[in-house]
């Protein structure tokens, strides 16, 4: 077993999830992750905690086959909520042989599907939880990368020092924290504020998503205004929508296109009300993610980069004063910051070109 795999399993178990004497833990990957699942499971051994190895999250081929079937009758699968209600800690693994192997299933039955899963993904937030990536050939051939180069890339994301991290991106954390308005400038296309009086930043290094790499925050709801070119595709759904453009007046999307697949970013849209508001937005800061891969998990976390997300708000970065959007979905969007670009708080300027005042 190549050795990174043993320390991609140490660091989910003794800092991303905090591994405890008794846990009971399910650990949902899909077969080709099998050596991950294995260090896992020496790691929940040598914890004294209690495993279960499931394939719901990464089983693509059988959800395909369900969500097909089905159409878009959907109830929440009591069964399954209740396996995560027993749940102490839950762990995922995306990686499969086909990233694409849902892009036929219609964009209605998965919002369907949603819905009537939303009970059990948040149960799932309410446990110790972490979300990570193996670096399986189907990932490495969507991101254009040979097997080898994309699991350097991986593991060089994963497996580092947090610690550090989580000190370099606490700068940005005290920067946003007493902040009132934030304004993103990129091209000619990208000009918007937001409010996040109240809200909290949030330092993501590794507790939940692995990779972390980012700082995130909510805007409050009604405060967002201008236009945003997200000038980095969008890998949703096993399709893909380029060049999505969405326009906001008093926090709401009023507008929209994208370039290709415009018809999946609607459906997105017209989720719920909530769909047509920001729940996040992200700045990217993972210096060892440099290359864009389709992969929301690390390409959101890239350097040079803001993401904003339309959707669901989470409940830790919303203030007790301000309310906290509501949905159903949260979807990720990314605006490359290298060039012509900036970032002001308060009127100053945090950062320009994708280099923080910081650096």
């Amino acid at each position: 077993m190549d050795p990174r795999i043993r320390e991609h399993a140490a660091v989910i178990a003794n800092h991303s999830v905090d591994l405890q004497e008794g846990d009971t833990v399910v650990v949902d990957a899909h077969p080709v992750a099998e050596d991950l699942v294995v260090a896992l499971f020496e790691e929940i051994g040598d914890a004294g905690a209690k495993p279960l190895w499931t394939v719901k999250r990464a089983g693509k081929r059988t959800s395909r086959a369900h969500l097909k079937a089905a159409g878009e009758d959907f109830e929440t699968p009591e069964h399954e909520l209740a396996l995560i209600e027993e749940t102490d800690v839950y762990i995922a693994v995306r990686a499969g042989p086909n990233a694409t192997e849902t892009s036929d299933v219609p964009p209605a039955t998965n919002t369907a599907y949603q819905q009537a899963y939303r009970p059990i993904m948040e149960e799932r937030l309410g446990k110790r939880w972490c979300l990570t990536q193996y670096p399986s050939p189907g990932n490495a051939q969507l991101a254009e990368m040979s097997t080898e180069g994309y699991e350097n890339f991986v593991w060089d994301a994963v497996n580092k020092d947090w610690d550090d991290q989580r000190e370099h991106q606490e700068q940005l954390v005290d920067l946003l924290n007493p902040a009132d308005e934030v304004h993103i400038v990129s091209g000619e296309e990208t000009d918007v504020t937001m409010s996040i009086a109240g809200n909290a930043a949030i330092n993501d290094h590794g507790k939940f998503n692995l990779p972390g790499g980012e700082v995130f925050t909510a805007p409050v709801v009604d405060s967002v205004e201008g236009t945003v070119r997200f000038d980095m595709p969008l890998y949703h759904q096993g399709r893909e929508v380029t060049d999505a453009f969405l326009e906001f007046e008093n926090g709401e999307v009023v507008s929209h296109e994208a370039e290709k697949n415009e018809a999946v970013l609607t459906e997105v849209l017209e989720t719920d009300d909530g769909a047509r508001r920001l729940g996040e937005l992200g700045i990217g800061m993972n210096r060892d993610i440099d290359v864009f891969t389709y992969n929301m998990l690390f390409d959101e976390k890239m350097g040079d980069t803001v993401h904003m997300a339309v959707g669901r708000a989470y409940d830790e970065t919303v203030g007790d004063e301000n309310e906290a959007n509501d949905s159903s979905v949260h979807v990720d969007m990314i605006v490359d910051m290298s060039e012509d670009s900036f970032i002001e708080v308060d009127g100053e300027t945090i950062q320009e070109n994708g280099t923080f005042v910081f650096e």
